[in-house]
C-alpha cells in the first residue's frame, strides 16, 4: 500500500513516515500542496494524508482540486482546528475523514485501515495461499508451521501478490507499488528481492516456483492444482494489542531523534516571552512564535505530551490575538512557556501510558 503524506512540519512528517513504514506502508512526503499535486499526477496512491495548513496550496484547495479532477483515492485530513466549521469545510471539499491534531497514532492507523478497507475490501483479513499465511494485523508471515523472517520489502512483495491474486506484476510496476520516490532503485533491485524471497520460502518448505516468473511479463504467485480458494479470516483484537507496544517503541525512538526541533521552537517562544515582558516584541518575532506554538501543539500529542500540547495551543491563542498584551498577560505567557519547558523535560508517553490501555477501536464497526 502506497500513501502520500502532505505535511510541512518535518517533525510530524518524519514521525509518520517511520510509523507507517513499520506498518509496511510505502510513504512519499510532500512539504507543500503544489508538490503534493505534482506527485499525485505522477504516481498512484492508495491513500492521501493531507494537512490543511500548507505552503503554496493549502489542504482544502488541494482536496477540492483532486476531487474536481475525479481523483477517487481516499483523503484523510490532518487538522489542528477542532471546530465543526473546519470539519465541515474539509468534508465538503471532498475529504473522506479527518483527524484532529494532536492525535494518537493508534487512532490514526485505525482510521487509515478503515479507509483502505472501504476502498479494497477486505483489507485487514488474514490472507492465505496454499500453506502461506499473512496476518496484516501482526505482520506475521508463516508457511506451514514455519515462521518467515522477512525484510520490509519482502513482506510488501508477498502482500502485493496476495492482495492481487493471479495478477502478473512487471518489475516496473512492483517498483511503483513498493518503493518511494526518494529511493528510486533500478529494476534489478526487484529481481534481487524476488530471489531472496524465493530462497526463504523454499527453506520453509515451499516449492521453488511458488513465486512464478511469467516470461516477458513479470511475477505472480503460482496456481497449483491442489490450490484451495484463497481464504480470509477476520482480524482479531489480539493483533491490535500486539501493535500498540511496537508503535509506542518506534515513536519513543523518533522522539529522541526529533526532539531537537521542539527545543528550537521552545527557544523561539522563550525569546518572544522575554521580549514581550520588556515591551519590545516585534511583529516578526510574534509571528515566528505563533507558528512555533502551532507546530508544537500539533506534534507533541503524537509523542504522549498531552499537557505540553495543551500549553502550546494556549500559547498559540495568546500570540494569535492582535490586541496589545499588558504586563500581567506577558507574565502569564512567560509562565506558560516555563511550564511547557518543564513538560518537554519529561520522558515521552509519561501521560499516554495511562490512556492507551483504555483506547480500543473496533475496525469492524464503522
Amino acid at each position: 500500500m502506497r500513501i502520500l503524506l502532505v505535511e510541512d512540519d518535518e517533525c510530524i512528517a518524519k514521525t509518520l513516515e517511520n510509523v507507517l513504514g513499520n506498518q509496511h506502508y510505502v510513504v512519499d512526503i510532500a512539504a507543500d500542496g503544489l508538490l503534493g499535486w505534482e506527485l499525485v499526477e505522477t504516481f498512484s496512491y492508495d491513500l492521501i494524508l493531507l494537512d490543511i495548513i500548507l505552503p503554496k496550496l493549502d489542504g482544502i484547495r488541494l482536496c477540492q482540486r483532486l476531487r474536481s479532477h475525479n481523483y477517487q483515492t481516499p483523503i484523510l485530513l490532518l487538522t489542528a482546528q477542532n471546530s465543526s466549521t473546519h470539519k465541515v469545510m474539509g468534508l465538503d471539499a471532498g475529504a473522506d475523514d479527518y483527524v484532529v491534531k494532536p492525535f494518537e497514532v493508534s487512532e490514526l492507523l485505525a482510521r487509515i485501515r478503515v479507509l483502505l478497507r472501504r476502498r479494497n475490501s477486505p483489507i485487514l483479513s488474514v490472507m492465505k495461499w496454499e500453506k502461506l499465511r499473512i496476518d496484516p494485523g501482526s505482520c506475521e508471515v508463516t508457511y506451514g508451521c514455519h515462521g518467515l523472517n522477512l525484510t520490509p520489502k519482502e513482506y510488501r512483495l508477498l502482500e502485493l501478490f496476495l492482495r492481487n491474486e493471479h495478477i502478473v506484476f512487471s518489475r516496473s510496476e512492483i517498483l511503483d507499488h513498493l518503493w518511494s520516490v526518494e529511493e528510486a532503485p533500478k529494476e534489478d533491485t526487484v529481481t534481487a528481492h524476488i530471489k531472496g524471497l524465493r530462497q526463504k520460502l523454499t527453506q520453509a518448505g515451499a516449492p521453488t516456483d511458488f513465486i512464478e516468473t511469467v516470461y516477458g511479463l513479470g511475477y505472480r504467485l503460482k496456481v497449483f492444482a491442489s490450490e484451495e480458494k484463497p481464504s480470509v479470516a477476520s482480524k482479531t483484537k489480539q493483533s491490535q494489542s500486539k501493535r500498540k507496544p511496537q508503535i509506542k517503541e518506534a515513536l519513543t525512538v523518533m522522539w529522541e531523534r526529533l526532539k531537537v526541533h521542539s527545543s528550537d521552537r521552545l527557544e523561539i517562544l522563550q525569546q518572544a516571552s522575554l521580549e514581550l515582558q520588556a515591551n519590545n516584541l516585534s511583529e516578526e518575532l510574534r509571528k515566528k512564535a505563533y507558528h512555533a506554538a502551532h507546530k508544537l501543539g500539533g506534534a507533541l500529542g503524537i509523542f504522549g505530551f498531552a499537557e505540553g500540547s495543551r500549553l502550546a495551543k494556549h500559547i498559540e491563542q495568546i500570540l494569535l490575538s492582535q490586541i496589545t498584551l499588558d504586563q500581567s498577560e506577558a507574565l502569564h505567557l512567560r509562565h506558560l512557556v516555563e511550564l511547557l519547558s518543564g513538560e518537554l523535560q519529561q520522558p515521552a508517553f509519561r501521560e499516554l501510558d495511562k490512556v492507551l490501555c483504555h483506547y480500543v477501536l473496533d475496525d469492524v464497526g464503522e
